[in-house]
């Protein structure tokens, strides 16, 4: 599925949003930059189910090496998605993506789908 132009995501810089059907319920889900590369999970903590970002799209800590969870300060490592510290338990949901052609896309799976019109 066309997510976005490769140049939306800047390396540690803001997510872009979009938004699934993961096992049938809806979510947002978001994609980020790092290391060089894109990497996409489900916004939604492991600590307590809810949103992570403090601002849409904020996703990184002030160095830009962790993915924050804004309300119970939950760290995730952003090019894996493991849980890295605080009140987390275990990684986020990992959606796989595909960048070519200056184009970045997101992969469908059984329980990961578009979300309905």
């Amino acid at each position: 599925m066309p997510l976005c132009a490769s140049e939306d995501l800047v390396e540690g810089g803001r997510a872009v949003g979009f938004d699934v059907r993961y096992h049938g319920q809806a979510c947002r889900a978001f994609a980020v930059r790092f290391g060089g590369g894109v990497h996409a999970y489900l916004n939604r903590c492991t600590h307590v189910p809810m949103e992570m970002d403090y601002q849409e799209g904020r996703f990184f800590d002030d160095t830009g090496q962790w993915l924050l969870c804004a309300t119970h300060g939950a760290a995730y490592r952003p090019d894996t998605g493991a849980c890295a510290g605080g009140p987390c338990r275990g990684g986020l949901v990992k959606i796989t993506l595909s960048e070519s052609a200056s184009q970045v896309r997101w992969h469908t799976s059984p329980h990961l789908q578009p979300a309905e019109s």
